[in-house]
């Protein structure tokens, strides 16, 4: 995700800038600006690259004003590059925006009818030609950024600056994160609180359409609609570390808790619901390209790995098409038979995973199309790509995958569905329905965070386990796999993930008294058979642990524990079922006292064979 910065005050806001910029690293970036007032007029710096960039582009520059803006950019709308970098500017309105403008290619339209230029290939750029239109038209800077976020469809945090008005910066939110920091005498706005920590420990948490006027010290909040909001600042308590993690106690759980915003920014701008539509453009791959594939093969490592073997059976179901899974390790050494009618897709949350990237190179030599699902711009499989689809799950930290695996989960169903629409295999209605059912996942993933206290309790019951058994059957199977994975990378407890039709072909001798045996058993065509491998389970006293819907009454009879979970379409249960799982396993971790994110023998991102 980007973050922000902006100041007023006596301060050196240059320095002020850089510094908020410094501590906003952790969030991830592929170029940076600042934009400030100077003699009357907003001078803009912009980088590609590390900060240390932009601290060498401003080294020794010494500005007059007392305001500024300054931004780190995660490119979503065009290439990572020094143009597209923010800060924007149009006539004298300069901006900078997290977030997505879902409509921003009507505006661009209307604006270029008006006599606009762009320089960028940025939805950003839009927004500061849309408020300097306003201005044009003589609305005030405050009702021109106002009239102009009444039009804007998507999310966004924005913090803006006119030359007209040096003394006063403008912010709004909606779907993004963004905070004031109050001084004596200054003030501040930013993404996240680490970027004012040094400045200031008093914070407002801006919410969803409002708008902040700020100057020197003092702030005036309000709906975009005029309605003024009184609030009063909260005092912060956090060191600098805390307040990186957000206030939870390890990255892997903000990580975690990140899950409904990660998938609804992964979602958002991909979907039209009027029209039955998933709308991955050209940059995924052509319809024409799409039309003429007889076989998808997806490789991956790991945890990208389980949600590659949940993609074939989206892709099955939906569009008909064969799909193969292979471990990317296994893949560059086999001698696959693939060619020009295959698609491969190479999942990876870096872009960098040596197995991935060599099986991909070797894929490529064989003449087969290529496409990549990555949460990493410009990496090394984004660029050799010959279509990308980028996960928008922002900077994973934690080194077990959590946010990166549910949003390469939505990509495959939005694939699956894109690929099912384009070869007619399923009607508009039936699209229209399960992105129906697709949008309510975020709301759902936080249902299902909620359940922490049940889960915290079955953590404590379970604690001394030497072994856990992960049943699932059909597209569950590999969040079985997933979920014992997960509890082996930071608990150190052994766990196995089986299709629980298997069991009978050798874990069920594992299975005794001493046993948690997890089992998925939403509701779906082999909820009946699920239901039998419960008893099977129990009829060797082993201990069963169910996630099941709200409407599987029967499982609560035969569960020794259950957690019910949203109900929603089979395909997509996967998603749901992975919170809980990934919830388990970090608190049976905390409670044996491990290094939750950074567990031993591991890595973020495997750069080597």
């Amino acid at each position: 995700m980007c973050g922000i910065i902006g100041y007023i005050g006596p301060r050196n806001t240059k320095e002020v800038l850089l510094e908020g910029l410094r501590r906003l690293e952790y969030r991830g970036y592929d170029s940076a600006g600042v934009a400030l007032f100077h003699e009357g007029k907003v001078v803009i710096r912009r980088s590609l690259g590390k900060l240390k960039e932009l601290e060498r582009k401003t080294e020794g520059e010494q500005f007059s004003g007392n305001l500024g803006i300054g931004h780190t950019r995660w490119a979503t709308h065009g290439k990572p590059s020094e143009t597209n970098a923010h800060p924007h500017k149009a006539g004298g309105v300069v901006v900078v925006h997290n977030g997505i403008i879902e409509n921003y290619l009507s505006l661009k339209e209307a604006l270029s009818g008006e006599g606009h230029t762009f320089k960028s290939e940025t939805d950003t750029e839009i927004l500061s030609h849309l408020i300097q239109s306003h201005i044009f038209k003589g609305a005030t800077f405050e009702e021109a950024v106002r009239q102009a976020l009444l039009r804007i469809q998507g999310s966004y945090a924005i913090a803006v600056l006119y030359e007209g008005e040096k003394d006063k910066l403008i912010a709004a939110r909606k779907e993004s994160p963004l905070i004031l920091g109050l001084g004596e005498r200054e003030s501040f706005v930013a993404s996240d609180i680490p970027a004012i920590l040094p400045f200031t420990r008093k914070v407002i948490f801006l919410e969803d359409g409002e708008i902040a006027v700020i100057q020197e010290g003092a702030f005036q909040i309000s709906t975009l609609w005029g309605e003024k909001r009184r609030r009063s600042p909260k005092e912060i308590l956090w060191d600098p570390v805390t307040a990186e993690k957000g206030g939870f106690k390890h990255f892997m759980l903000k990580e975690i808790h990140e899950q409904p915003r990660a998938i609804a920014d992964t979602i958002r701008g991909r979907v039209s619901l009027e029209e039955g539509k998933v709308l991955l453009g050209d940059s995924v791959l052509s319809a024409k390209t799409l039309k003429e594939i007889r076989r998808v093969c997806i490789i991956a490592c790991g945890t990208s790995y389980h949600a590659a073997l949940v993609g074939k059976f989206m892709i099955e179901e939906l569009a008909r098409i064969p799909t193969e899974v292979d471990l990317g390790s296994e893949f560059r050494y086999r001698d696959a038979i693939v060619g020009p009618q295959d698609l491969l897709v190479a999942i990876s949350q870096s872009g960098e995973t040596a197995d991935t990237l060599a099986a991909f190179r070797e894929g490529k030599k064989k003449g087969v199309r290529t496409l990549a699902i990555c949460n990493v711009v410009d990496s090394s499989l984004a660029r050799e790509s010959d279509g990308i689809f980028y996960t928008h799950a922002g900077p994973e930290i934690g080194v077990a995958s959590t946010k990166a695996f549910t949003t390469q989960l939505v990509g495959l169903f939005l694939l699956a569905l894109n690929l099912a629409r384009t070869r007619e295999t399923i009607g508009q209605k039936e699209v229209r329905g399960l992105l129906e059912d697709l949008l309510k996942i975020p709301h759902q993933v936080q249902e299902v965070l909620d359940l922490n206290p049940q889960i915290e309790a079955l953590s404590r019951k379970y604690l001394n386990a030497r072994d856990f058994l992960y049943l699932g059957r059909g597209v569950n199977y590999p969040i079985a796999l997933e979920g014992a994975l997960k509890l082996k990378e930071i608990s150190y407890i052994h766990a196995e993930g089986y299709p629980a039709g298997e069991m009978k072909h050798g874990p069920i001798a594992l299975i005794d008294e001493e046993m948690p045996v997890v089992v998925l058993a939403t509701r779906s065509k082999t909820y009946e058979k699920i239901l039998s491998n419960i008893e099977e389970v129990r009829a060797r006293e082993g201990k069963v642990i169910g996630l099941a819907n709200p409407s599987s009454k029967e499982i609560a009879a035969k569960a020794k524990d259950v957690l019910f979970i949203p109900e929603t379409h089979p395909l997509l249960a996967p998603i749901l079922l992975t919170i809980p799982l990934q919830l388990l396993a970090y608190n049976i971790a905390v409670l044996k006292g491990t290094d939750v994110d950074q567990p031993r023998n591991l890595a973020k991102s495997v750069t080597v064979e």
